[in-house]
């Protein structure tokens, strides 16, 4: 029984490291300026099910100084957006930093999309949208 016991909560400490080793799979896509860096988390990409938008989190690193991508919940810095693949557009569902809380606006979808900023999201979405017919539609 107590082998058991064992077996069991050694397993289930197995499966909850796991799933929080898998929780972010930050993908590089740019390089920015002064040793910056720009990446998306694969494990987060997901198609809106209402908009069809394919919704992105992405965050910057800076490896000389140790800052690593990160989401909110782990004192990252980047944003999420939903993008318009055909259009190529975006609405801006908000930023994220340590010192303030994130969560997605309630009101977004009807929110007027933005052209791409620059190189960086042009990069974003030739790193994403080829991918868009295997992501989870949420």
């Amino acid at each position: 029984m107590r082998r058991a016991l064992a077996l069991a909560a050694i397993s289930t400490a197995a499966l909850t490291l796991a799933g929080a080793a898998h929780a972010e799979h930050w993908m590089k896509f740019a390089d920015g300026g002064n040793g910056i860096e720009w990446s998306y988390d694969a494990d987060y990409v997901y198609k809106d099910k209402q908009t069809g938008r394919v919704v992105v989190m992405q965050a910057i690193s800076k490896p000389s100084a140790n800052l690593m991508p990160n989401g909110p919940d782990k004192g990252g810095v980047g944003s999420v957006y939903a993008m318009d693949c055909e259009k190529k557009n975006v609405i801006n569902l908000g930023s994220y930093k340590p010192s303030t809380p994130y969560a997605i606006p309630a009101g977004w979808r009807s929110d007027t999309p933005k052209k791409l900023g620059g190189p960086e999201d042009e990069a974003l979405f030739a790193a994403v949208c080829p991918g868009m017919a295997k992501y989870p539609v949420k």
